[in-house]
């Protein structure tokens, strides 16, 4: 046989002819695959949402959910309920305890400032012969006024509009006393400068202090209307809660009496009554009390404010008065195509002001006591215009002394009726306060154990509930 020529080898390794094993002399074997990613873990929830579902397959499970969730619902009741009624307590309290007294504490200022000006302008046409009823008339005002704008400044926040107010009015009530002190030693001594500075503090009073008074009086109205408007929304939100409440009770009693046959489970029935309780006490309650808070508004606030006002206007008309015959025509003013004194023109305008206001207040009135005095007002404000206008005829026919007795005289002088006025309608204040503090009081008395009431019961009715259901639970066991 013919030679068999040697034969090259191969560049590569030779693999090897056993299964599974490797090559020998270091080469390489087969690969091995990869070992598998471990699996992400789970989140506690995602376990916790197994469980729940695993647990809702049982009939155990499924009343250890309705349990928790009726317990839930009764405590969730309670909670808004408590914190509404809270946020509605409070509200009214603040109305009858903070922001209506301040409204007017707010409403005295601007009546005291008001009449210490009419009593200036009254001592000034006295001359040397004022009277100590006139000068304490208006020395008890100007220390009212103080008084008044030290409480507001204490109640009032100090970055607040109303402490700038009050602080601007702090600076402008001296600079006003001491324009009207040198009228009167002008006007004591005889020198018609005095009737100048009598003037100039009166547009003092009337262009910044009044209109400064009237601005805190108006922010002092709207915190007072915004306590109004957190009191008496009804809380729907823990109305809707209640009802949610006793549906989700009432469908785990039906639920209970089709799988047991069973009428009553008494943890069941205690949670409803307790939840119905609740809620009756909520709606009856805050309806009674936004009945009377609204009361408190319409026979109260409202009449208050029209009787601030009236009387306002009868003190602005009454310095108007006095004012006509110090200027003695210095002032004029036209309207239209005619000419009128400055001051008898702005006279008449605040008492057509006050005849309004009169006319309000009576229809405000709601009883013979608060009606009487307005109805006394309007007789007053009457006979007043008769008697302006009989001084008026006197002063334009020259007889300056006999409209002089006519305006501050003893007898039968508009000073009478003014003071006639003022009194009817201090009487009338008085009366509408009482009756708005009357309402306001059975409104925040409406609302009276409320808060802490519903959450006590809340928690009753959700243990009541949780022994309910732990009652059928032990007929698992």
């Amino acid at each position: 046989m013919p030679a068999v020529p040697p034969q090259p080898q191969p560049d590569g390794p030779v693999p090897s002819t056993q299964h599974g094993n490797p090559a020998r002399n270091g080469s390489p074997g087969r690969a091995v695959p990869p070992t598998p990613p471990e699996q992400p873990r789970r989140t506690a929830f995602a376990e916790g949402a197994d469980r729940l579902r695993a647990a809702a397959t049982t009939e155990p499970g499924r009343l250890r959910i309705i349990g928790a969730v009726l317990a839930l619902l009764v405590v969730a009741f309670g909670a808004v309920t408590a914190w509404q009624m809270a946020d509605r307590s409070t509200a009214a309290d603040d109305v009858l305890n903070n922001s209506q007294p301040l409204s007017s504490a707010a409403a005295d200022i601007y009546r005291s400032l008001a009449d210490a000006n009419t009593a200036a302008s009254s001592g000034f046409l006295a001359g040397g012969q004022e009277t100590a009823a006139t000068r304490d008339r208006y020395e008890k005002d100007i220390d009212a006024a103080a008084e008044g704008l030290v409480q507001a400044a204490a109640n009032s926040d100090p970055d607040s509009p109303s402490a700038a107010t009050v602080a601007r009015l702090n600076k402008l009530l001296p600079e006003y006393k001491g324009l009207v002190e040198r009228a009167r030693t002008y006007n004591r001594q005889g020198f018609p400068v005095g009737g100048a500075y009598l003037r100039y503090a009166n547009e003092k009073m009337q262009e910044q202090m009044l209109p400064a008074a009237e601005d805190l009086y108006k922010k002092e109205n709207q915190r007072l209307r915004a306590d109004y408007a957190d009191a008496t929304p009804y809380p729907w939100a823990a109305i809707g809660l209640g009802v949610l409440a006793l549906a989700a009770l009432a469908w785990a009693q039906h639920r209970n009496y089709r799988r047991t046959n069973r009428v009553l489970n008494h943890g069941l029935v205690a949670a409803t009554a307790t939840a119905t309780v609740v809620l009756l006490w909520l709606v009856v309650g805050h309806s009674v009390a936004r009945a009377a808070l609204d009361d408190s508004y319409d026979h109260g606030v409202r009449s208050l404010n029209v009787l601030h006002d009236a009387r306002i206007a009868s003190l602005k008309a009454r310095g108007n008065e006095n004012l006509t015959l110090v200027a003695r025509g210095a002032e004029t003013v036209e309207v239209g195509d005619k000419t009128y004194d400055a001051y008898d023109y702005d006279f008449g305008e605040e008492m057509d002001t006050l005849g309004k206001g009169l006319a309000m207040a009576e229809k405000l009135a709601d009883d013979k006591t608060g009606e009487q005095p307005v109805t006394a007002a309007v007789g007053n404000m009457t006979e007043w215009k008769k008697r302006h206008t009989a001084a008026r005829t006197e002063d334009e026919n020259g007889n300056y002394q006999a409209a002089l007795d006519r305006v501050i005289g003893a007898k039968g002088a508009t000073g009478e009726c003014f003071d006639s006025v003022d009194k009817n309608l201090a009487i009338a204040l008085d009366h509408e306060n009482a009756e708005f503090e009357q309402a306001a009081g059975d409104g925040l008395d409406a609302m009276t154990g409320l808060t802490v009431g519903a959450a006590v019961l809340a928690v009753l009715g959700a243990a009541g509930a949780v022994l309910g259901i732990g009652r059928r639970l032990s007929e698992y066991r």
